[in-house]
């Protein structure tokens, strides 16, 4: 796991103090060695330029340095993150008298790449973004994972006599430290996405200008930044055609899946929160270990939401060396700026995912394994309940004319959108007009479901001359692709990619990523496979989801071994009290930035709404959470932190 940049242009330096900048500024990604090369310049002295930071997990030797260069075939390459079936590759590779200088997997992607070109990434089975330059052809390849684990972020010059085409790196922050990106204006998509789910959707980022390449994408690039070829190589949750998948060899996969990612030179430990996802990673993990495995979970003094107890009585019956971190709210608030510092775009998720990292790493661990990912593959979340219902509702009712079903929801909560609080009650019932209107579009309905506003106040909140809401929320390429992926799909195959592209894609990985990465340590997620995924999309779906939200078959894939009992509990997620802590701790600084137009209006938001937000919330409006007022102060923060505005 490490963080990488590069760019394209003149090789000079002036170039060479922004790849430095855009370098340092990835420090925590990689502490552990630092490296840069530089192509040999064109006619014009122009040539590609890489940089890495390294955090040394596999083949700790400097023969695992990057960049790398194939002695064979003269390829560079500067790489983020894990090939886990790198062994096997290794094998075909040395079957065919190939020899590799490194024991770990860079050296086996790289001579790949080097003999098979972009055709061989479709063979890397893992978490990972890199650049690799073709010395002999003058061209530069930038790919992306297929589940979009690892982030990659490009930016292009507008200026034809900027002396650069293109530049990238592994977070947004490195591409704004490097001093290229001259106009740091606020995306009104973003402002649109964290309005709407709370955090930026891509491929569009905080920043104008700024993409983030999709998951699968490559891209192959000319020596003067040209765009020669861009593709999706694969996509995530395409429908296999082969038989149905029994659940004994689905087992096998699971478990392979986790044996692959328990590899490391490192010491690793496994995040425990109680649940079945992580106890189902931590019980396979210890039964594929020689040794006990280390296990971390976050507790909270507030009992209501502490989930230590049930995670020690777990950790005992699975047999790993157990550790309980405790987050008070002294410590909570007292970090709290280090810990936004992390989010690398605004966001109101990844803290949980801070604070326990950073626990882990002061232990002494380097790699962490995570159960992200199981609610999305077999359906734990209760979208996978209602939704499906009001579709389903909406066909039944197809023979009543739309607008009529429409005038009879706006009449059933009328006295809702009649209330006289600062703000009318954003719960899900007022929701139901707008729900009703869209009963016939599934990925309408999950969107609206997961608003953390009502639509009327989506409106509100956008200030006037930054006003950009897309349909449900999503910029048009997100919305195409979905539309794409989930056509002839069943209501609960279907919700599972939107969750799989959406909750998991663009929130909870790339939250995780840079949440975990701060305290410069490699989170694993095992659930998040290519291999797993196409296994268990073979599965039928009363199979995969039935009883709903029960995830039935990770249960008994997972947990075997252990007493059901210890799981008969209610779902409760990893919930850090944040209510409590922003009516106390934090009430003050809120306070002074939600009710500040100065500090609000350059982020493209309505200072006024803003305020009558906050308010809202200190009085207990109907449906007023703690995740909305959350949402819009990490906005407004995260754009004053990095000077990025409308």
């Amino acid at each position: 796991m490490c963080g990488i940049a590069g760019l394209i242009g003149r090789l000079d330096e002036r170039n060479r103090a922004a790849l430095k900048r855009m370098s340092d500024a990835l420090v925590h990604r990689g502490p552990d060695a630092d490296g840069t090369w530089e192509a040999t310049p064109d006619d014009r002295g122009w040539g590609a330029m890489l940089a890495h930071r390294r955090l040394a997990i596999l083949d700790l030797s400097p023969a695992g340095v990057q960049p790398m260069i194939d002695a064979v075939t003269g390829h560079v390459l500067a790489y983020n993150g894990e090939v886990y079936n790198y062994v096997d590759l290794r094998h075909e590779l040395e079957a065919k008298g190939e020899r590799l200088g490194s024991s770990g997997d860079t050296a086996v992607i790289l001579r790949y790449l080097g003999l098979q070109g972009s055709q061989s990434v479709a063979r890397f089975r893992g978490m990972y973004a890199f650049a690799c330059w073709d010395q002999s052809r003058r061209r530069l390849l930038l790919a992306r994972d297929r589940l979009g684990i690892k982030p990659l972020y490009v930016v292009r010059a507008t200026s034809p006599d900027a002396g650069w085409s293109i530049a990238f790196a592994s977070e947004l922050r490195a591409l704004l430290a490097s001093g290229l990106v001259e106009t740091r204006r606020l995306d009104p998509m973003c402002v649109a996405s964290c309005v709407w789910s709370g955090f930026s959707i891509g491929p569009n980022t905080a920043v104008e200008g700024v993409e983030l390449l999709s998951p699968g994408q490559v891209v192959e690039l000319d020596g003067a930044g040209n765009t020669i070829r861009e593709e999706v190589f694969l996509r995530t949750a395409e429908r296999v055609a082969s038989q149905p998948i029994d659940e004994d060899e689905l087992s096998n996969t699971l478990e392979e899946s986790i044996r692959l990612h328990l590899a490391s030179d490192v010491p690793l430990a496994v995040f425990l929160s109680g649940g079945i996802d992580s106890s189902a990673i931590a019980n396979i993990a210890q039964r594929a270990s020689r040794t006990p495995v280390h296990s971390f979970t976050l507790a909270f003094e507030e009992q209501e939401l502490n989930e230590g107890p049930i995670a020690r009585r777990i950790a005992s019956a699975i047999g790993t060396d157990h550790h309980e971190v405790v987050l008070t709210e002294d410590d909570f608030v007292g970090n709290l700026d280090r810990a936004l510092d992390s989010l690398d775009q605004p966001t109101f998720d990844g803290l949980n995912a801070y604070y326990i990292s950073r626990a882990i790493r002061d232990a002494g661990f380097t790699v962490a394994l995570s159960g992200t990912g199981g609610d999305e593959l077999f359906g734990g979340y209760t979208s996978f309940r209602d939704l499906p219902l009001l579709h389903r509702a909406d066909g039944l009712s197809a023979f009543v004319p739309r607008g009529m079903k429409s005038a009879l929801s706006a009449a059933a909560t009328w006295p809702l959108r009649r209330s006289s609080a600062a703000v009318p009650p954003q719960t899900r019932w007022a929701k139901l007009p707008d729900m009703v209107r869209n009963g016939d579009d599934l990925l309408s309905l999950y969107q609206l479901a997961y608003a953390l506003f009502l639509p009327d106040f989506q409106r509100e909140l956008l200030a006037a001359d930054s006003a950009v809401m897309p349909p449900d929320g999503l910029p048009p390429e997100m919305r195409r692709r979905l539309q794409d992926e989930t056509k002839g799909r069943s209501a609960l195959a279907a919700i599972s990619v939107m969750e799989q592209r959406l909750f998991l894609g663009e929130r909870l990985l790339r939250d995780n990523d840079v949440a975990s990465m701060a305290s410069s340590l490699e989170q694993r997620v095992p659930l998040v496979d290519e291999v797993l995924f196409d296994a268990v999309d073979r599965l039928p779906d009363d199979t995969r989801y039935r009883p709903l939200g029960r995830k039935q078959t990770l249960r008994r894939i997972g947990l075997r071994g252990l007493d059901p009992a210890l799981f008969e509990r209610p779902k409760s997620g990893f919930v850090m009290p944040f209510d409590r802590w922003i009516r106390r701790g934090l009430k003050k600084t809120m306070d002074e930035t939600l009710r500040d137009p100065l500090a609000v209006a350059p982020t493209g938001l309505a200072p006024d709404a803003v305020e009558r937000l906050w308010r809202a919330y200190l009085d207990g409006a109907p449906g007023m959470y703690w995740s909305r007022v959350w949402a819009v102060y990490v906005l407004i923060r995260w754009c004053h932190r990095h000077r990025v505005f409308r």
